[in-house]
């Protein structure tokens, strides 16, 4: 098994509504390359994942969000599904930890409709990145250079379209988080 991610604290930043598979397939490709890896959340001690517009299955939340230093993680994945990023998007705690990723450089992961949070952390401007088709209007509104691809690595961020391109994602994902130096 692989271990390029040994050593790295990944941070997951979700709330209610997120869709499930994006979450717990990279998650679990992580863990399986070694990294670490922490349910944040503004959300309390449980979150519920969707499958689509059917609630799926609930998560315990490892830290929450107004506990937790962005300075501790080497990259953060941001999971699609409708709610989860419009909730976010609003919660200015939220945006400012995961703009805390850009301003140093740290690999960011985000799918479907995770750039909406993007968007609020000033963080696409003049970037190459996909996303679920409803954003391209308003990420190419915030100054990004928007592709309907099944994977987009610009820089330390990575972002894919859908669930059908996860294998992609989390591909794209370790190679980008393996190269980021580890927190030991």
């Amino acid at each position: 098994m692989s271990q390029e991610l040994q050593g790295k604290n990944i941070a997951i930043l979700v709330t209610n509504g997120f869709e499930q598979v994006e979450m717990t397939e990279p998650r679990q490709a992580f863990i399986d390359a070694g990294a670490s890896t922490y349910l944040i959340s503004p959300a309390g001690e449980q979150v519920q994942g969707w499958n689509h517009f059917d609630k799926a299955d609930h998560f315990q939340v490892d830290l929450p969000l107004d506990k937790v230093n962005p300075d501790d993680y080497d990259a953060l994945l941001l999971p699609g599904g409708v709610a989860n990023p419009d909730q976010l998007r609003t919660n200015s705690r939220a945006v400012q930890f995961t703009r805390a990723f850009f301003n140093v450089d740290k690999p960011v992961a985000a799918i479907c409709h995770g750039p909406w949070t993007l968007i609020e952390a000033d963080a696409v401007k003049g970037r190459k990145l996909t996303s679920w088709p409803s954003l391209r209007t308003d990420l190419e509104n915030a100054g990004a250079n928007w592709v309907d691809e099944q994977v987009v690595v610009d820089g330390n961020l990575v972002t894919s379209r859908n669930p059908d391109d996860i294998p992609a994602f989390i591909e794209a994902a370790i190679a980008l988080f393996a190269r980021q130096e580890a927190k030991l």
